[in-house]
């Protein structure tokens, strides 16, 4: 009699073990709608046009949580085509969400368009911002924080709150001038002034003895600043999505289209102190302050605001050199994020792309290895996808520069997959220039003086480097 109630009931466990293996739980979903327009503010006292999505300048804030399903659907209610990029979302599988001319068509004026992406295996600091027709020059930027997920330790205590802090550039000339003035083949003008979070001032609340995180990023156009806080040291624990080794700095320098996460530890008297960013490598320099508020705080800010460097390239390099990674700390996932050692591989490749100001055809432009890059009517993701022919060629812009004439084209470079590639950044012109991988990262093994020659490699970092989406 035991016999036969037995095998019934090894089937029913059996059964019962294979439902639950074959449950699988999503990812969760967020839905949101974002409404973009046009209106009138004055960020540096002089009324402007500026972009708001849903009535704000800076837009909505992005607070996300690792491996979460975004879809957001804009509507534009502007009078020209708009495109929103996700600054440093890896966008694993569907580039073609991430927002630029090259992958994705633009919002017609009047219309809307639903990005579907994930913030898979990201921890960090991030932000999202306008990417055509020199709308960034308008707002239309926001922050973007995805914060881990319970079971993912990180390597610092969880914060007391945190502050974003989008700091750049702005100037008082429209937008559409600003891109009149580059189609004409001008350069831009010297910028008007410095906003953080779109204003020229603002106040951060936080109680004494507690430890805040700032979420700094760059969102001008042109401009790198240093930023600092009168009093108080700033530990860095995040770059890009890197967790860092945690040093202690009294300002961090920070360049277009880059992210940092410092903690900041209330351990003053009460009282208010300022928060300064100014401009880097400029004749003159620019400054934004706030104000970081005790609130048992009686004093108002006091003294000189702080100091920091103006145009010393070499202390710039040198800070930038610190910036380690934490290879003991997890990432997203439960793995270290230090487990793959990209020192070991040995690169198939080198790529070295060179930044010029040439005159092509009496204008102005910008290119990179003599190419000139103009956009095609089809996103070349569709086109290579679908084939099309005519659209791009990948023979129009050469691995390395050929010190030719320049000229315009759609310039395409062709890789291979699991291809393990070294990229030199070699600027030659007399400003600082931000380099960025859309939709993924790179490891910045080094930084160097003069013109890139193979011995260059003898001062790799191939030990602990960070991986990170914009280099300077």
């Amino acid at each position: 009699m035991a016999r036969t109630l037995l095998l019934p009931l090894l089937v029913c466990v059996v059964l019962a073990a294979l439902s639950v293996a074959l449950v699988k739980a999503d990812d969760p979903y967020r839905f949101y709608t974002w409404t973009v327009t046009s209106g009138t503010l004055s960020p540096l006292g002089v009324p402007q046009e500026v972009i708001l999505i849903n009535g704000q300048f800076p837009g909505p804030r992005l607070d996300v949580v690792t491996n979460d399903n975004i879809i957001l659907n804009v509507i534009n209610k502007l009078d020209q085509p708009f495109l929103l990029t996700w600054n440093g979302i890896k966008q694993r599988k569907n580039s073609w969400q991430d927002g630029v001319l090259g992958t994705n068509c633009p919002i017609p004026p009047n219309s809307n368009y639903t990005y579907k992406f994930q913030t898979k295996d990201q921890i960090g600091s991030y932000f999202y911002f306008p990417s055509t027709l020199m709308h960034r020059a308008a707002g239309g930027y926001g922050g973007i924080n995805i914060y881990q997920r319970p079971r993912i330790p990180i390597p610092y205590p969880i914060q007391d709150g945190d502050f974003t802090l989008l700091i750049g550039d702005w100037f008082k000339t429209n937008h559409k001038i600003l891109r009149q003035t580059l189609d004409s083949g001008k350069s831009l003008p010297f910028p008007d002034g410095v906003l953080i979070n779109g204003q020229g001032h603002t106040t951060f609340n936080g109680d004494q003895g507690k430890t805040y995180m700032f979420r700094i990023s760059n969102v001008g156009l042109s401009t790198s600043f240093n930023f600092r806080i009168q009093g108080h040291t700033m530990k860095l624990v995040e770059v890009e999505g890197s967790h860092t080794i945690q040093n202690i700095y009294d300002s961090l320098d920070v360049h277009v289209g880059q992210s940092v996460s410092v903690l900041v530890t209330l351990n003053q008297p009460p009282k208010d102190y300022y928060i300064v960013a100014s401009t880097r490598f400029t004749k003159n320099v620019l400054t934004a302050t706030a104000i970081l508020h005790y609130t048992n705080s009686h004093s108002p800010a006091s003294g000189p605001l702080p100091t920091g460097p103006t145009y010393e390239i070499h202390w710039s390099m040198k800070q930038a050199r610190t910036f380690r990674w934490n290879l003991t700390a997890n990432a997203a996932r439960p793995n270290p994020q230090g487990s793959f050692h990209y020192g070991k591989i040995n690169t198939t490749r080198t790529i070295v792309l060179a930044n010029s100001a040439p005159l092509i055809n009496g204008k102005l432009r910008y290119a990179v290895n003599g190419i000139s890059y103009v956009n095609s009517d089809t996103p070349l993701k569709l086109a290579d996808y679908f084939n099309i022919p005519g659209i791009f060629s990948v023979n129009s812009i050469q691995s390395v520069p050929s010190g030719g004439a320049s000229s315009v084209a759609t310039s395409v470079m062709q890789v291979n997959l699991h291809e393990y590639i070294e990229v030199v950044f070699q600027n030659n012109e007399k400003t600082m220039q931000s380099w960025h991988l859309d939709g993924y990262d790179f490891w910045v093994v080094g930084y160097g003086s003069g013109q890139w020659a193979a011995e260059k490699r003898r001062t790799y970092n191939l030990a602990d480097t960070l991986t990170r989406h914009t280099a300077q």
